[in-house]
């Protein structure tokens, strides 16, 4: 299962990457320094996620406790939530109206986000060390 994890962490960062400089690149030049901004923080949230995922992936293999497994859970669909309204968001100008349906989806993912840290807290609070 670990290595489930540290696949997507991984991807997580690397498709961050990709963002990042798509965004950087045309985002800006087509749709407006707010759009960049909004993409940017996208990416950023991302690839902090992806290497939450990766670190707490880490831990779990030293510290046991399914408070990790749970947390990487959160901080999936967190970035799904987050940074994917985010990347829609950008794009408010194509989306149209349909854009209303989207903005509440980012609070959901942030407050992913914060679910996932306090798991991963407790997890750490609770583990008992492997052997």
């Amino acid at each position: 299962m670990n290595k489930i994890f540290l696949i997507l962490g991984t991807v997580i960062c690397l498709l961050a990457i990709v963002m990042g400089a798509f965004g950087a690149h045309m985002i800006e030049n087509q749709f407006g320094e707010r759009s960049s901004e909004i993409f940017d923080t996208a990416a950023t949230y991302q690839m902090y996620h992806g290497l939450a995922i990766l670190i707490t992936c880490l831990m779990s293999t030293t510290l046991n406790s399914k408070l990790f497994k749970i947390a990487m859970y959160f901080f999936i669909v967190g970035t799904i939530c987050f940074s994917g309204s985010l990347y829609l968001l950008a794009f408010k100008t194509i989306i149209g109206p349909a854009i209303h349906y989207i903005g509440p989806i980012t609070p959901i993912g942030g407050l992913l986000y914060i679910i996932g840290w306090i798991l991963f807290i407790v997890g750490i609070l609770k583990s008992k060390p492997t052997t």
